[in-house]
């Protein structure tokens, strides 16, 4: 019954955020606003839709371990498995306004997590500011696309396109059907899930931390999954490795900015586990896609499966260190004194060889 739970809340989540983002949409387009401001704006937020709608219900329930394990899990997840599963399908283009701005602001935000978090909790003022940081990001994005080429806006004019004459979502009652629908069923999925999260962590013996570090950030960055992953089969590279950097951005300044909004005067509790070592993986795997990025600009399959390699590695050790399993000793000493060192050579010799060698026209 707990798995049903679970599984009906992520359907709920998925199918909410779809629904929320094409009722608004048409909603916009039908009052005359550009297909690109509702791509930089209504879809972007409706990725984040998932973590949003958790982290917020975790809160109202009193469970933050949750909310905040799963803005850092889902960053994660992000990085090292989204990014690493699609390079596998195909080596992944990195933008150059990847390298030169978006990657940088992602860091950015860590580290501003981190920053604001040592003191032990997110108040509500730090929501507020993490908040208010994602609506200028959002303002700085379009004012920069507007100046974009005519090919970039046409991109989001087929992309985002009214709805076609006699259609179904045409009028102005079915748009909002579809806003309200999508809401709620945001709110439904979020509550079954935090739910089925809970009654999961107590059968299985662990913190809420790491059900939110794992499973539910796994399961509500499904839609960044879906997102990438078509876009490598598709061979829209680009946008595959441009999905998963603007969402890891959303998710702080966005998700942890409204969780601790809505936390109110108590703020939002940063657990000693986050600020001792889960907060610092998220900073690693940030800072580590300079490097991958800049190995000619572009994720090979090797990257990409030293990627999925280190996510298997990190929820290993998060359940060896929930159970204190024996192993677990051995295991960090094996990946700090071998994996990580070899890890980064490997990538330092890369760079240095690509960068001695012409760039390959694309």
């Amino acid at each position: 019954m707990t798995l049903l739970l679970f599984i009906g809340g992520l359907i709920g989540l998925v199918l909410g955020a779809e629904l929320l983002v094409r009722g608004a949409s048409k909603l916009a387009l039908s009052f005359g606003i550009s297909p690109l401001v509702v791509g930089l704006t209504i879809v972007a937020f409706g990725t984040s839709a998932p973590e949003m709608a958790v982290s917020t219900a975790a809160v109202l329930n009193g469970q933050t371990d949750i909310a905040i394990g799963n803005v850092v899990g889902s960053n994660i997840f992000n990085v090292l498995f989204v990014l690493g599963v699609s390079a596998l399908i195909t080596p992944l283009i990195v933008n150059i306004q990847l390298i030169r701005q978006e990657v940088p602001i992602m860091i950015g935000a860590s580290l501003l997590l981190l920053a604001l978090g040592l003191d032990g909790r997110i108040s509500l003022m730090d929501g507020a500011v993490l908040f208010s940081l994602v609506l200028a990001y959002t303002v700085f994005l379009i004012v920069q696309s507007r100046a974009e080429s005519k090919a970039a806006q046409n991109h989001y004019s087929a992309e985002f396109t009214p709805a076609a004459p006699g259609g179904w979502d045409l009028k102005l009652p079915a748009q909002l059907l579809l806003i309200v629908a999508g809401l709620g069923l945001l709110v439904l999925g979020s509550d079954w899930l935090v739910t089925a999260s809970t009654i999961f962590a107590k059968a299985l013996g662990v913190s809420d931390l790491v059900i939110g570090l794992t499973i539910v950030a796994a399961g509500t960055s499904m839609p960044e999954v879906a997102t990438s992953v078509m876009a490598a089969i598709k061979g829209e590279r680009d946008i595959a490795v441009g999905n998963v950097v603007g969402s890891s951005t959303f998710n702080i300044l966005g998700c942890a900015g409204l969780a601790g909004v809505v936390s109110g005067d108590l703020g939002l509790a940063m657990p000693t586990a986050i600020l001792n070592f889960d907060i610092w993986v998220m900073i690693a795997v940030s800072l580590a896609c300079l490097p991958i990025f800049m190995t000619g600009r572009e994720i090979a399959r090797w990257e990409g499966g030293v990627f999925v390699l280190y996510y298997a590695a990190y929820v290993a050790y998060l359940i060896l260190a929930t159970q204190q399993h024996a192993a677990l000793g051995a295991f960090s000493t094996a990946m700090m004194s071998f994996v990580i060192p070899i890890t980064l050579i490997t990538l330092i010799v890369v760079l240095i060889r690509r960068e001695k060698t012409p760039d390959r026209p694309r």
